[in-house]
């Protein structure tokens, strides 16, 4: 018998390994092409509050000065302090040819060598370096400074105006009425030529003749001007109706159908990368030359008003009407980002007896959250864990696998039902909170008492649940497990799918009833009640069996594998993506569907079999594909061997905002609400919003969502960052970084304390 069970193992051992080597298929028969892991800047916030409105900023010579109620202050750490001897009833504060210059309500000031002189008490509007030279302009008249004079640069006689008609034959003009400048609003040098811009107006001042009809295509988006900025070959002005943009003699309207996040544009400020920022009613927006970052309220920014920005050395200050955001940039590497993540999860406090949680403000403490998904939270990080040992082969790797598959186990010896997991478990002693009064459905929860009293289990499991064990201990079983820890993994997949089985499908909680959503049977999937559910559940039981099979050898699991076939359980899988009415469309399906994937492509062989779930999966991913989430691209290419938009989910994951803290966001007023060209909405989403742009969030993370947070109350764990790197790097997908500085490749260790829930304190888990 023991000789019988040795060669089982051998057999079902050695196809597993067959089944995770399929990573390495010729290179010739792959449509996809790795993503080299190359130096890219990453953001972190920082923001400082102010009782009043910042009305201005600057940066010079790496300090920030602010303008608060017309006064000046010098910003320090999070301290704002005000500056003695500087200006009164300041309206304007600009940097400008190594001076900071002071606009205020009783004329020109400028800070140099360490003190501040009066220049002029001319009442300034703009100023800009034209030709090397700094010059200012009122309402009416421009001058250039020299010597700390204000020289007017109107020539002798006036200014000519640009009209043909105004000719005379000798070439002279006679005016009945001399040429103006103003109003003037903003001036600008571009292409050796000062530009002017008036209220609804851009003017070119071409030496002496003042020229209003320079624009040959085009005009300006709207009448209601604000600003002027030069870049290379481009002059743009900013409006309440979106950027006009010059070039030559052409104006260009750039609005939201361009990518613009938001039409109503007020300030503009040269970048420290080419790039241009700017200041809108509604958060700052960073332009590239193919790219628009958009900033907002509470994340980025203290409050959505943007009343000016500066920019540093890989920096940029924006002043809005609550304070001070500051962006700053850092050299990064994708593998340097895992780690950071990595470290949160112990700086944070996120895990707990191998579990992983997230955690939330309770009064003025954090603590970790006993959730209604415990097991399929920490699953996403045991999946991470084991991808990242089998491809780095750190000892570190295997111990956190190790670690949270004991947690997983844990959840099937707590209750008294071989093959019956539970939701999560309670210590009495050692955690903070309160257990969840709700459990599937808003249904009040189940929970039960351990018989030692120590702990509470939570049963009504769910399919949820169910998957997030087979899908992660497989891979464990696959990846990492030897040993022990082999037979544990084996024997677990085996109680699940055997107490499934034996009960015809369901899943039978302690009351002897089906769990709410525990249900596979066709009573339930193929009848109205559970009509909307027979795809996605039905690739869940396909993928039980599967599992089970290939990983115990147990010919049981053959048999009711193909009762599911018989039942059309695998035709049912090819449309199992619910796409409409939206009561029918919810976002973890497709985290419960993918998780199917992976475990049931990788031991499924039967050419026709796999026939089906791979139009399953075409179909499942094309409508998933806009959102260019690395979870669903990855497992796409893995399985097919196809492109799998891949650039663009490496993309994904660099746009990650390092803090992990769920802040209010709000993309719903955005005037960029489109699908970007070469992508179809099928969901009804309306753009595939950057991860940049809203908060960090699990796997069944959905990119259409505009609004949400939780105002900064909880904190998410980043597993699914962690699993989607990992997974990328396993397959290949992610190529390791070229660079071998250490400073790029992971952070610093986490210092000692604790920045969120206290460390456990409470029973142990019992060892299996």
């Amino acid at each position: 018998m023991k000789f019988i069970t040795f060669l089982m193992v051998l057999f079902f051992g050695l196809g597993s390994f067959q089944a995770q080597e399929t990573k390495n298929k010729d290179p010739k028969d792959r449509l996809w092409k790795p993503v080299a892991d190359e130096v890219f800047l990453q953001e972190r916030s920082e923001i400082i509050f102010t009782k009043q409105p910042v009305q201005q900023i600057s940066y010079l010579d790496g300090r920030i000065y602010a303008v608060l109620e017309g006064e000046l202050y010098n910003v320090q750490g999070q301290d704002v302090q005000k500056l003695k001897n500087a200006p009164q009833k300041i309206n304007r504060l600009i940097s400008l040819d190594n001076s900071l210059w002071a606009i205020s309500h009783d004329g020109l000031h400028r800070f140099q060598n360490n003190r501040w002189e009066k220049l002029s008490e001319e009442k300034i509007i703009d100023m800009c370096l034209h030709l090397n030279q700094v010059h200012v302009a009122t309402r009416d008249d421009i001058f250039r400074i020299e010597n700390k004079q204000l020289i007017n640069i109107m020539p002798e006689g006036g200014y000519l105006s640009s009209d043909i008609t105004m000719l005379m034959e000798d070439g002279t003009q006679v005016l009945a009425d001399p040429v103006k400048l103003g109003p003037i609003s903003r001036i600008e040098s571009y292409s050796g030529t000062l530009h002017i811009l008036q209220p609804g107006q851009l003017v070119q001042l071409a030496g002496k003749v003042v020229n209003q009809y320079f624009i040959d295509w085009g005009q300006l988006p709207s009448k209601e001007t604000r600003d002027m900025l030069r870049l290379g070959s481009r002059l743009i002005v900013s409006t309440d109706r979106g950027l006009g943009v010059l070039r030559g003699a052409s104006m260009f309207e750039v609005k939201g159908k361009d990518g613009l996040p938001v039409e109503d544009t007020h300030t503009l400020t040269m970048g420290f990368d080419g790039d241009v920022w700017i200041g809108t009613s509604r958060g700052a927006v960073r332009m590239l030359e193919n790219d628009w970052h958009y900033f907002g309220a509470d994340h980025w920014l203290p409050n959505n008003k943007v009343n000016g920005i500066a920019t540093g050395d890989k920096k940029v200050f924006i002043a809005t009407d609550g304070g001070i955001g500051i962006i700053h940039y850092e050299p990064f590497t994708l593998q340097k980002k895992v780690s950071h993540y990595e470290r949160h999860l112990d700086e944070w406090g996120h895990k707990r007896l191998g579990f992983i949680h997230t955690v939330y403000k309770l009064g003025d403490e954090w603590v970790r959250e006993v959730s209604d998904n415990d097991g399929g939270h920490t699953a996403t990080f045991l999946s991470a864990m084991s991808y990242k040992y089998a491809t780095t082969g750190d000892p570190k790797a295997r111990e956190e696998a190790i670690e949270a598959f004991r947690a997983m186990i844990w959840l099937d010896r707590v209750t008294p039902i071989d093959g019956f997991v539970a939701r999560a478990i309670w210590s009495v002693k050692g955690d903070k909170g309160e257990m969840g009064r709700h459990g599937s459905g808003g249904l009040p929860a189940k929970w039960y008492r351990t018989d030692d009293g120590n702990f509470y289990w939570k049963g009504d499991t769910s399919s949820d649940e169910v998957i997030a064990h087979f899908y992660s201990v497989a891979l464990f079983h696959d990846l990492v497990a030897e040993g022990r820890d082999k037979e544990l993994a084996r024997e677990h997949i085996r109680r699940m799918a055997s107490y499934i089985l034996d009960n015809g499908w369901v899943y039978i909680d302690m009351d002897g009833k089906p769990t709410r959503w525990g249900r596979w049977n066709p009573e339930y999937l193929l009848r109205p009640y559970g009509w909307s559910d027979r795809g996605v559940n039905g690739l869940e039981a396909l993928a039980f069996m599967q599992t089970a099979l290939n990983i115990t050898g147990d010919q049981k699991f053959r048999s009711g594998y193909q009762q599911l076939v018989d039942w059309g359980y695998a035709e049912n899988t090819i449309r199992q993506k619910n796409t409409f009415p939206p009561s029918t469309i919810a976002p973890w399906d497709d985290n419960l569907a993918f998780e199917s994937y992976v475990i049931l492509m990788r031991y499924e062989k039967d050419p026709e079999m796999r026939s089906m779930y791979l139009r399953s999966l075409e179909r499942t991913w094309e409508i998933k594909r806009m959102e260019k989430i690395p979870w669903f691209n990855f497992t796409y290419a893995s399985i097919t061997n196809n492109d799998g938009d891949l650039a663009a989910a490496v993309q994904h994951l660099r746009e990650w905002t390092l803090d992990c803290i769920e802040h209010n966001f709000r993309n719903s007023h955005r005037d960029d609400l489109f699908v970007e060209e070469g992508y179809k909405s099928y969901e009804g989403g309306l753009k595939a919003i950057s991860p940049r742009e809203t908060s960090v969030k699990r796997g069944s993370r959905r990119a259409i969502v505009l609004d949400g947070g939780i105002g900064g109350r909880r904190i998410m764990e980043p597993v699914g960052f962690i699993r989607d790197y990992w997974m990328g790097r396993y397959y290949g997908f992610i190529e390791a970084p070229q660079t071998q500085d250490p400073e790029l490749l992971s952070v610093k260790p986490a210092a000692k304390g604790n920045k969120g829930a206290a460390p456990y304190k409470g029973p142990g888990r019992p060892d299996f």
